[in-house]
């Protein structure tokens, strides 16, 4: 059974910060490749922030400066630092691990940045 279970959502003040968490069962987590995608309401599912299992990085260039994108393999769990956040972050925010043609998302947790 494949399981991506993430935490750290919430409400956050423009300009604050969250870190998101995925924690992976069920997979050899350090040869996935893992994804955080967003999706704001009224839009198209958009990738946020990317880590290979050979830690290259990819950010979306409007996270770019913003946003941190790690894994820790001895805890199966990726994470995501988001900083100085913004109104246009608020989103559903999913975590993905793929393979190949193997592919598991997460169930989503809220993200919303307002006064």
């Amino acid at each position: 059974q494949v399981q991506l279970v993430e935490s750290g959502g919430g409400l956050v003040q423009p300009g604050g910060s969250l870190r998101l968490s995925c924690a992976a069962s069920g997979i050899t987590f350090s040869i996935y490749d893992m994804v955080w995608y967003r999706q704001a309401p009224g839009k198209q599912r958009e990738l946020v922030a990317a880590i290979t299992s050979g830690f290259r990085l990819n950010y979306d260039s409007s996270v770019k400066g913003r946003f941190t994108i790690s894994r820790d393999n001895a805890k199966n769990t990726v994470y995501l630092q988001m900083n100085s956040l913004k109104p246009d972050d608020t989103a559903v925010y999913y975590c993905n691990g793929n393979l190949g043609g193997l592919e598991y998302w997460g169930q989503g947790t809220q993200v919303t940045v307002s006064s």
